[in-house]
């Protein structure tokens, strides 16, 4: 039987347990809760392939506590494999972006890559704890973009107000070698392809 669209919300706003995120739109299952309209998307990207990276300042969690790390310093004299995701614990990020890198360290390494970042703007004690939960260890370097600074300074922000998330970054990921932004690949909206491990194990 057919069930009116405005009826199948009402449900799901007064039950957010009966029935999985609708899409406002279709009123259909929405199987990626983490997807940032386009117009969100703040088409102000600065980096391109070739580029230096920019100035900034992330944060990790040592075991003496939060450390900061400066671009300039961490990511000269090595390849290092970077990747951005718009949340800790958010569903595409924890279910295939994160554990990728993990199942793929070892094949990226045997093709030069010295270290493999992922970041988010989340604080460092989250970052951590995400981190630890995926098995990551000395893995993947888990550096908190806390205040969005980093993304805001390659130009790859996005506004997730409509998902309570605020500013957050774009999912993308960067081959950077001695500071130098060597391959770049950043997502349509919606998509999680040219942002993978498996992706970045084909252009090295």
């Amino acid at each position: 039987m057919r069930v009116h669209n405005r009826s199948m919300l009402a449900i799901a706003q007064n039950d957010h347990h009966a029935l999985p995120i609708l899409d406002s739109r279709t009123a259909r299952p929405n199987v990626s809760p983490t997807i940032i309209p386009s117009k969100k998307r703040m088409p102000t990207m600065t980096i391109q392939t070739g580029d230096k990276l920019p100035d900034a300042t992330f944060v990790k969690v040592t075991e003496n506590g939060p450390e900061q790390v400066n671009t300039a310093d961490y990511f000269k004299g090595r390849k290092v494999a970077l990747f951005s995701v718009p949340g800790a614990f958010t569903p595409t990020c924890s279910a295939k972006h994160l554990p990728g890198f993990v199942d793929k360290a070892d094949e990226l390494k045997a093709k030069g890559v010295d270290e493999i970042v992922c970041t988010a703007v989340n604080d460092a004690f989250v970052m951590g704890a995400w981190g630890k939960s995926a098995s990551a260890g000395d893995t993947v370097t888990m550096l908190a973009d806390g205040n969005g600074d980093f993304a805001e300074a390659v130009g790859l922000t996005m506004d997730g107000k409509a998902f309570g998330m605020g500013k957050r970054g774009q999912r993308f990921s960067m081959i950077v070698n001695d500071g130098v932004v060597e391959q770049l690949n950043v997502e349509a909206p919606g998509e999680f392809k040219v942002s993978s491990a498996d992706h970045m194990l084909e252009q090295l």
